[in-house]
């Protein structure tokens, strides 16, 4: 009896094993001759996404494969949505880190990267650099890959991060730019693309290995309707929009927060939100919004306050306020960034 055995293959983009068996199961596709799945094919040729539940990946497992082979990092952080402790890796990680902070183009281009740099090294980290990124736009991408070039252990270099960092598009501005071979890989601005390690060799001296993204769950984007991923995941460079509030005046930011002013003097807010993301004036004493969980804030002297995955507001003097949002999305407190 000869038997005949189907070779194991993934899908270029997730890293998911194929399999041509069950339409409801990850990996299918119609022909196993094929390089993506059915669900990347779709994402990269139709721009439709389907969720996948987020314990399919054992994160902290992926982490500590990362950790023990010891090779270099790089951590990819929104620039407009760094967490609020950056410091959090380095207990999953002993490895060298460079923090990759992504999406540069969408902060005015009169903050200086500089300045940025300067506040992150202050907290003590110990990365083994920071590089200010655009993957979007190509911008400081060269001097990225002298970091790399000059820090590696080996050929291999872990890409992580949270979902909606730009890992993924990161590392297919590597490949366009880099690369001597022909890799496809899944491109999407929705958590959990990549479902797998993935292996992308770029050269002869780099092969990038793409991890899941960490789901975040005290992010904006886990609790709005798929209409306004778009608008949270905005491609325009932000223009700040200043507020000067007195107490007992209130905003809105569209239909995701409510901010009143309770107690201060005359004050200056300037909100570095996407664009598409409305701000209006609403009555204090209105009810708009107010349906949603409460928070207190004490905002002390040139504070930001940090709404995950939707932006910052960078405050002048200190006051009291009170935000109205959904209880799961993290808000805190930082030194005004810029």
């Amino acid at each position: 009896m000869v038997s005949i055995l189907k070779k194991i293959k993934h899908c270029e983009g997730c890293g998911v094993k194929l399999q041509d068996e069950n339409i409801l199961n990850l990996g299918y596709t119609t022909n196993l001759n094929n390089d993506l799945c059915m669900r990347c094919f779709r994402l990269k040729n139709y721009g439709e996404y389907e969720s996948i539940a987020s314990n399919l990946v054992d994160y902290e497992k992926i982490l500590s494969m990362v950790n023990r082979s010891r090779e270099l990092v790089l951590y990819v952080v929104d620039i407009v949505n760094i967490p609020n402790d950056l410091s959090i890796i380095k207990n999953y990680l002993k490895n060298d880190i460079i923090l990759v902070l992504n999406k540069r183009d969408l902060l005015p281009i009169s903050i200086k990267d500089e300045k940025i740099i300067d506040y992150i090294k202050k907290l003590n980290i110990n990365f083994k650099d920071i590089v200010i990124i655009s993957s979007e736009k190509n911008f400081n991408m060269d001097n990225l890959y002298k970091k790399i070039i000059k820090y590696k252990k080996s050929d291999e270099v872990y890409v992580v991060g949270y979902t909606n960092a730009g890992k993924s598009s990161l590392i297919s501005r590597f490949i366009s730019d880099y690369g001597d071979g022909d890799t496809n890989l899944t491109v999407s601005p929705l958590p959990s693309t990549t479902l797998n390690r993935v292996e992308i060799p770029i050269n002869g001296n780099i092969t990038l290995i793409d991890t899941p993204g960490i789901i975040d769950n005290s992010n904006v984007i886990n609790f709005v309707e798929k209409k306004l991923y778009k608008k949270l995941n905005s491609k325009k460079e932000i223009k700040p929009r200043t507020y000067q509030l007195n107490k007992g005046q209130s905003l809105l930011l569209g239909d995701l927060v409510r901010l009143d002013y309770i107690e201060g003097d005359r004050n200056s807010f300037t909100f570095y939100i996407p664009n598409e993301i409305k701000i209006r004036r609403t009555s204090f004493k209105g009810d708009k919004l107010k349906d949603l969980a409460l928070s207190n804030l004490d905002v002390g002297y040139a504070n930001d306050i940090c709404i995950n995955g939707l932006g910052f507001i960078k405050v002048v003097a200190g006051c009291k306020i009170r935000l109205y949002l959904n209880k799961d999305i993290a808000v805190f407190m930082r030194n005004n960034l810029i």
